[in-house]
């Protein structure tokens, strides 16, 4: 099985080792064919503190480590103006 590799933004960093990552897909929509963006949001574990809100980030699918949490963060792409 191939691990899935995602780009997102960070959206929350409220909580102690997770982050909330928001996620855009651009797909067509099934009957009208118009491009739409999908965001879907993930937790993710970021046991370092590295990232703070606004950052852009490479996360990558691992074995569940909590209820919700599915996903490791891999990379710092680009950190937030502020």
């Amino acid at each position: 099985m191939a691990l899935k590799e995602l780009v997102g933004k960070v959206v929350s960093d409220k909580m102690i080792n997770t982050r909330v990552v928001a996620v855009n897909n651009r797909i067509p929509h099934t009957n009208y064919k118009k491009v739409i963006t999908v965001t879907k949001r993930y937790m993710v574990h970021d046991s370092d503190f590295n990232t703070k809100l606004g950052d852009k980030v490479k996360i990558k699918e691992t074995r569940p480590s909590s209820k919700n949490k599915r996903w490791v963060l891999v990379d710092i792409l680009e950190k937030s103006s502020t």
